[in-house]
C-alpha cells in the first residue's frame, strides 16, 4: 500500500482535482491519499474564526459565504449530477460553520480555531472522494477525527501513537477489503474527548508519514508544484539543482533550517520504519522527483540553501555586566519562552547573548519590556539568515556578495550567516 498526499494548491479547483483523480489512477497500488484544504480555504477559515472571536457577524456571514461559493464552483464543473450526495454533505459542513456564531464561544481560542479550521480537510475530502466515486474509482472516505489520536494541545497536538496505531489498525485497514483507496485530511486529529485537534500550519506531510507508520505502507508521495527537492528556493536563489536522492538524516537537518518542501516532523516515523519519501511534481506526475532514504552516500555532493528573510537581531547585556552564565542563561530563556519565541540562531559572548528571531513573528515592544528590568537590549531589523549544507568557500562568497556579514557560524557540514543586504540601505 502506498500514502499519497495533495495539498491544497494540487486541488485547488475543479481541473486540479481531476488531475488529482488521473494520477491516482496511474497507480494500481492500494493508496491512503491524504489530501489537505482546497487552495487558500485554510487562510479564509482562519478569517472566520477572528469573526467570530471578535463578534463581527457581517464579517463572519461574508467569509463562510466566499468559502461556500468557492467550493461550490469547483463543485459544479466536478458533478454534472446536481443531486450527487457530495452537495448534501458540503451542505451540511456549511450548516455547522453556520451555527458556530449563535453557540456559546468557549474561553480557549485555540480550540475553536482547531474545530472551525479543521472544516477546510473536511470538506475537501469529502469533494475529492465523492468525485472519485463519480468517475467509477473503488474509494471510501476516512475521518481523522476518528484516527489520529492526539493530547489537548490545540493547534499543535502531539500525536498518541500507541492509540493511534489499535485505531488505524480497527478502523481503517479493514477498508481496503472492499475499497482501493481511502481517503483521508490532512493536518487533522482528535482527542480522547472526541474534540478535533490540529498538528500545525502545513502538518498534512505530516499525517502522510502517521499514516505511512500506522499501516506499515510500502512508501510516501508528496505530490508539490515542483519536480523534487531543489538545493534553494527558486524565489532567492538562481539555478537552482534538483536534488535525486537524499537521506533521512539529511532531510532532518534541511527542515530544522527552514526548507519549506518538508514538513519538519515528517521524516522521523519514515525514518523509524525505513519508508521512503518521493517528492514528485504533480504537474509533472510521470518525472522522477526526489526520494529520501536510509543511504547517506549522496548528501555531500550539492550545496543546499536555505534563506529565512525578515529576521531581527536581539542582543541581550546584563546591566550589571555579570558574565553569561548558566544562571543567566536559564533566566533569558524562561523570559524568551514566556512570549513564545522561536530561535532560529543564538550565540553568547562573555557579556552578550544574541538571538535571531522572525521579525514578523516578534512583538519588539513586548519583547523590551520583558527583559527592561535587568537587562539592556539591542536589535538589528530587516536582516537574512543564510544557511547552507555542505558549504566550501565559493558558495559563501557567492551568497554574501554585496552584504554585510554581521554574524558567521560554521560546522563541519553546515554554514549559517546572518547578513545585512547593502542595497536596501
Amino acid at each position: 500500500m502506498k500514502v499519497f498526499k495533495f495539498g491544497g494548491a494540487s486541488v485547488k479547483d475543479a481541473g486540479a482535482v481531476k488531475n488529482v483523480a488521473k494520477i491516482i489512477g496511474m497507480f494500481p497500488d492500494q493508496q491512503a491519499v491524504v489530501i489537505s484544504a482546497m487552495g487558500k480555504t485554510t487562510n479564509a477559515l482562519e478569517e472566520v474564526v477572528q469573526a467570530l472571536w471578535n463578534r463581527d457577524e457581517m464579517r463572519f456571514t461574508q467569509k463562510v459565504d466566499e468559502i461556500r461559493s468557492f467550493h461550490l464552483q469547483i463543485m459544479n464543473e466536478l458533478f454534472a449530477d446536481k443531486d450527487n450526495a457530495a452537495y448534501a454533505d458540503f451542505e451540511n459542513e456549511i450548516t455547522q460553520l453556520r451555527s458556530k456564531y449563535n453557540e456559546r464561544i468557549p474561553d480557549n481560542y485555540d480550540f475553536e480555531y482547531d474545530q472551525i479550521v479543521s472544516k477546510g480537510e473536511v470538506i475537501s475530502t469529502k469533494i475529492v472522494a465523492h468525485y472519485l466515486t463519480s468517475i467509477g474509482e473503488s474509494a471510501a472516505w476516512t475521518d481523522a477525527r476518528e484516527l489520529i489520536r492526539t493530547d489537548n494541545n490545540y493547534r499543535n497536538a502531539d500525536i498518541n501513537w500507541q492509540r493511534t496505531e489499535e485505531l488505524f489498525a480497527a478502523r481503517f485497514t479493514p477498508l481496503f477489503s472492499t475499497s482501493r483507496v481511502l481517503i483521508i485530511q490532512g493536518f487533522i486529529g482528535h482527542t480522547a474527548e472526541g474534540f478535533t485537534t490540529t498538528l500545525g500550519r502545513e502538518g498534512s506531510d505530516f499525517t502522510a508519514a502517521i499514516v505511512a507508520y500506522c499501516t506499515n505502507a510500502e512508501s510516501v508521495t508528496i505530490w508539490k508544484d515542483v519536480p523534487g527537492m531543489l538545493n534553494a528556493d527558486p524565489k532567492w536563489f538562481d539555478n537552482t539543482i534538483k536534488l535525486d536522492k537524499i537521506s533521512f538524516k539529511e532531510a532532518i537537518e534541511l527542515s530544522y533550517y527552514g526548507a519549506s518542501v518538508i514538513h519538519p516532523k515528517t521524516v522521523k516515523p519514515l525514518q523509524n520504519k525505513q519508508i521512503p519519501l518521493y517528492v514528485n511534481s504533480f504537474l509533472d506526475p510521470e518525472k522522477t522527483g526526489t526520494v529520501i532514504q536510509a543511504d547517506q552516500d549522496q548528501d555531500h555532493l550539492i550545496p543546499s540553501f536555505i534563506f529565512k528573510m525578515n529576521q531581527v537581531l536581539v542582543s541581550i547585556t546584563p546591566k550589571d555586566f555579570s558574565f553569561i552564565v548558566e544562571k543567566n542563561l536559564s533566566d533569558i530563556f524562561e523570559r524568551l519562552s514566556s512570549i513564545k519565541a522561536k530561535i532560529n540562531l543564538m550565540q553568547n559572548s562573555a557579556l552578550n547573548f544574541s538571538v535571531l528571531l522572525d521579525e514578523e513573528k516578534t512583538d519588539i515592544d513586548d519583547l523590551l519590556k520583558k527583559f527592561e528590568d535587568h537587562y539592556l537590549v539591542k536589535y538589528n531589523t530587516g536582516l537574512e539568515l543564510i544557511t547552507i549544507r555542505h558549504y566550501d568557500q565559493p558558495t559563501i562568497d557567492r551568497v554574501t556578495t554585496d552584504k554585510e556579514v554581521l554574524l558567521e557560524q560554521k560546522t563541519r557540514d553546515t554554514a549559517r550567516i546572518i547578513v545585512k543586504d547593502l542595497s536596501k540601505k
